[in-house]
């Protein structure tokens, strides 16, 4: 066995494996990925509907069922809040047993937090609170193997896996459309997710896996 060969091994071993995820797509034809092009180019100058992932970012969905909360991302409509189009959805969306559905393929823009769409995957918990989901033995479980091994799949830092309620303090926020640039969310407040970066630097070391440092917040100017 070659040094390489070896190598390659040894970093299968201790890579994270990819959790069981059940494919439940939204629809996504052609009229959505056109809108989502025109959505890239209007807030972030860049027309594509291509992501290349560079961070993640926790969601809760403010709803008690999965099926509420599929149905909502499902339907390319207008959202209630900022009246645009494409519609509303997260990459994934892990349910309160631990069962991890994703809706939308990861090469994909998704639109879940203003001013980082064009770089985040969205990770939603179904749930009232974010207390809610870190009581959740079985959803904090699965979403903890899912985003740790997004992180490695996609070599993510600690940095970049934030919650809703920290986008504005990202140094990948980016928001062209003026009115926009300070709206935000209040799932996953800071201190909450220092909790969850906790628990998966703790996970991440039964890999042996460096994650990095957590966030250090820019000032926002909101």
């Amino acid at each position: 066995m070659t040094v390489v060969v070896a190598l390659a091994l040894a970093l299968a071993l201790v890579a994270p494996a990819k959790p069981h995820i059940v494919w439940k797509p939204i629809p996504f034809g052609a009229a959505r990925v056109a809108e989502t092009v025109a959505y890239a180019r209007r807030h972030y100058g860049t027309p594509t509907a291509t992501l290349k992932p560079r961070a993640i970012v926790e969601h809760v969905t403010a709803t008690s069922t999965f099926a509420s909360a599929y149905n909502t991302f499902s339907a390319d409509v207008p959202d209630a809040e900022l009246h645009e189009l494409p519609g509303t959805c997260a990459h994934f969306i892990v349910d309160r047993d631990g069962t991890i559905y994703q809706l939308v393929r990861l090469d994909r823009i998704c639109r879940h937090t203003v001013g980082l769409n064009w770089a985040a995957i969205g990770i939603e918990h179904v749930g009232m609170s974010d207390a809610q989901v870190l009581g959740d033995a079985p959803q904090m479980r699965a979403s903890l193997a899912l985003t740790l091994w997004l992180m490695s799949r996609y070599h993510i830092g600690l940095a970049n896996v934030i919650g809703h309620n920290e986008s504005l303090t990202s140094p990948l926020h980016k928001e062209l459309y003026a009115p926009w640039r300070c709206q935000t969310h209040a799932d996953w407040r800071r201190a909450d997710m220092n909790v969850y970066r906790a628990r998966l630097v703790a996970l991440a070391r039964r890999y042996a896996l460096q994650v990095g440092a957590p966030p250090r917040p820019r000032p926002t100017g909101c």
